[in-house]
Order: C-alpha cells, then sequence, then structure tokens
C-alpha cells in the first residue's frame, strides 16, 4: 500500500489557531488555496489533506475487542481503517479506551484499559510506517511532518482509575491525555447524565481530588457523559481549559442531559475549553431521541411479558435478536449532514469559532451516522457543508484542529508548571 503522505510534507503548527507551515528553517505563512478554479468539492479535498484534522473520539480499541480486524488494511466493517483515513484526511484519531459501566460492579476496569492500551500499541508495532503513538502535541506535529497517522488515547469511564491516584499517573505513563470523568452509570468519580438518580450530586470528593490531579499531570478533563450538576463543579476546580471530547448541542435534543446546555457551552468557552462535536443522530437528532423513548417502552414491554433476565446470556440473545427485528421494522433517524452542521453553527453564533471541534464518536456508533458521515473518510463532505456556509479556510482549520491544540497546549504547560 502506498506511503500515507498527503502531500503532507510540510509541518503544521498551530499557534493561536492560526495555521503557519515551516520546512527546515525557513518558516511562511501558509498559501491559501487558489479557490478561482476549483469547486467548493475541490477546495473541500485540498484542505483535507493539507490539514491537520483530529478527531477526539473513535472507538476504535473495544470495536476490535470484539472482532479483530487488521485496521491497516481495508476493513469490512467499522468506521475506521488506514485506507478511509488516507482518503478523509485523517491524521489524529484519539483512541477511545473505553471502559463499559458495568465493570463497575464486577471488577476488571484497570485491565481491561490496560489490555485495550495494549492494543492500541501493537497497531503501530505492526504498521510503524502508517501509525505512530503521540503522548503530546509536539509529537502531533512530528507525525504530521512524517505523513504518519498519530494514534493518541484518551479513556472513556475513568473507572479504571479504581479510586487510586496512583493509577492516574500509571495511565498518563501509558499515554492516555484526557479522561472521561463517567460513562453511562455513576461511579467514583461523577454522576453520569445517564442517571435518573444523582447519588453523588455531582463530583464525588475523589472526583474532585482528581480533577487537581490531571490538571498537575498534564491530562485534559474530559465533561462528555457527566452531570450537568458535575459539570459546572468541574468547571468551578479545573485550572486549565476543559473538552467535551464528543457532545453536541442540546439546543436540538430539549432534555437530553447527554449533550451540552447553551449556559454550558458558553461557560466552557468562557474559560478557553472546546466542544468536539458528534456526527450521529444519537446525538444531533430529536426524531431520534423520541424512537429512542419508544423502542424502551417496547424493549421493557417485550422483558416483562416474557419474563427474561437481562443478566443471563440466553435472554440476552433474545432480547438482542427483538432489538434487531424493531429496528429493521422502526428505521432510526440517522440524522444528515445539515443537521450535523446545525449544531456546529449554533455552537459558533453563541461563542465563536475558537471553541468547536470534531468528536465524531465513529465505532461507537456505527450503522446510526448520515450517509454523508459514515467513516472516517467522510471529512471532506463535513469540510465541503462549512465552505457552503460561508467559512473560511482560516475558520475550518481552527474547527479541525487548531482549536482542540490550542487546549491540549494550554493543559501541556499547566502541568510543566505545576
Amino acid at each position: 500500500m502506498k506511503r500515507f503522505h498527503f502531500n503532507k510534507l510540510l509541518l503544521v503548527a498551530l499557534y493561536s489557531g492560526i495555521a503557519i507551515t515551516a520546512c527546515g528553517d525557513n518558516v511562511a505563512p501558509k498559501k491559501e488555496l487558489n479557490v478561482k478554479t476549483m469547486t467548493l468539492v475541490e477546495q473541500a479535498e485540498k484542505i483535507a489533506q493539507n490539514t491537520l484534522i483530529i478527531d477526539t473520539h473513535i472507538d476504535v480499541p473495544y470495536r476490535l475487542e470484539h472482532k479483530f480486524e487488521d485496521v491497516s488494511l481495508a476493513t469490512q466493517e467499522g468506521d475506521f481503517d488506514y485506507p478511509r483515513a488516507v482518503k478523509g484526511g485523517l491524521n489524529a484519531p484519539f483512541m477511545s479506551i473505553y471502559i463499559p459501566a458495568k465493570l463497575q460492579k464486577t471488577g476488571g476496569s484497570k485491565a481491561l484499559a490496560n489490555k485495550l492500551i495494549d492494543d492500541v500499541e501493537n497497531i503501530v508495532k505492526q504498521s510503524p510506517d502508517k501509525f505512530a503513538l503521540a503522548y503530546s502535541t509536539v509529537q502531533i506535529k512530528e507525525n504530521f511532518a512524517k505523513g504518519i497517522i498519530s494514534l493518541p488515547m484518551g479513556m472513556e469511564n475513568g473507572s479504571a482509575i479504581e479510586g487510586e491516584l496512583a493509577n492516574l499517573q500509571h495511565f498518563y505513563n501509558r499515554g492516555i491525555r484526557y479522561i472521561t470523568l463517567a460513562h453511562s452509570k455513576t461511579n467514583h468519580i461523577s454522576d453520569s447524565s445517564y442517571d435518573e438518580n444523582k447519588p453523588a450530586q455531582g463530583l464525588t470528593d475523589f472526583g474532585k481530588e482528581l480533577i487537581i490531579a490531571m490538571n498537575n499531570i498534564g491530562v485534559m478533563v474530559d465533561i462528555s457523559h457527566v452531570s450537568d450538576q458535575a459539570f459546572y463543579q468541574v468547571m468551578q476546580l479545573s485550572k486549565v481549559p476543559v473538552i467535551a471530547s464528543h457532545s453536541s448541542a442540546r439546543h436540538f435534543t430539549p432534555g437530553f442531559e447527554r449533550n451540552m446546555s447553551d449556559d454550558m457551552i458558553k461557560l466552557l468557552a468562557k474559560n478557553g475549553g472546546v466542544i468536539q462535536m458528534t456526527f450521529s443522530g444519537i446525538f444531533t437528532s430529536q426524531k431520534f431521541r423520541e424512537q429512542s423513548a419508544a423502542y424502551n417502552v417496547a424493549k421493557a414491554n417485550y422483558i416483562k411479558e416474557n419474563n427474561l433476565n437481562e443478566e443471563l446470556a440466553t435472554d440476552t440473545a433474545k432480547i438482542n435478536a427483538f432489538e434487531k427485528t424493531y429496528e429493521q421494522n422502526t428505521p432510526y433517524d440517522v440524522g444528515t449532514l445539515a443537521l450535523v452542521l446545525d449544531h456546529f453553527e449554533h455552537v459558533i453564533n453563541l461563542v465563536g469559532i475558537d471553541h468547536v471541534g470534531i468528536g465524531s464518536d465513529f465505532d461507537g456508533v456505527s450503522g446510526i451516522l448520515p450517509e454523508t458521515l459514515k467513516d472516517v473518510a467522510s471529512y471532506p463532505n463535513l469540510i465541503t457543508g462549512l465552505l457552503e456556509r460561508g467559512y473560511s479556510e482560516m475558520d475550518i482549520e481552527k474547527l479541525l484542529s487548531g482549536n482542540i491544540m490550542r487546549v491540549w497546549q494550554q493543559v501541556e504547560e499547566y502541568a510543566r508548571k505545576h
């Protein structure tokens, strides 16, 4: 396979969201594309291939835990592989080290996190000409200059910390550069947005201690998935900007706490943070939310009528079969590119272009994505849509990577002083 050059022979260094290019010792302003002779689609392709693109949430490791495929080659399933990343211009997908909430009861969160990190390291060892680990913004830039895809890592669900600050240091040493404090259930750190009852009333005492420790060590705090109360407590405690690694605007999905309200987005931006926008109808579409609520009622009725136990493997198989049939008969609204762009624009209109980025949730929402944003080959479609709505190349570069790089650099700089 042709090596991943992308014509990216120039290092793009991002300072204050403004892109400059460097070649050797010579530094010059990046040349604007000659748009006079290009269609918007062609311009979007050029931007994708010549600009650093960071996506802060891609669930490759847990996907491969269930069914292994060699992602250095074209794969039959999933939303990510090397050829599609090359086509889409993706340079730095954060590998999500996802820890299911069920392990909070059974144990094994830290063990699974280590296993998934091992798996990411093995991807790199197998294909060092295509992938490289990235523990810092400097390494992201270096890999970009070499034409190699960086695989930075973020932990989705801080349950793997298991109540020991020493484990934060352990996972930092292994390459974790953000931690999503909770997932679908309250853990020992924070309440989850999905819990009806909020037993911790936001952050636990340990969670509050952990925020400070994350600031000091240089791990970005990710508030996706946490309850509103936990979010506001994080904002009071954190000395550096925080991120939402994969969230969308609650304006379009009223009552869906998993997304961010306008007030939360404004506070996130006031403190310098970024909301990394998702692509799936799960987050973007109110119709999907309504369909999902209807499914939950139907599923509960099915379980009750058939006296099933979700903890039993045989019953789980029956429930899964019910879900598959239900979805075939009642297809979910997966959203559209236009709706995703509406979410971006809503945030930009609220707080400006400097506080938004990409957190697609690819491989975490497979099959529930707009046709034009279905995998990592699709970033040019997003860029085309932004161009059609009048955004400049400089604005788009901020959205693709400049904003998240700025936050990450601020977190690194704070940690160096503490």
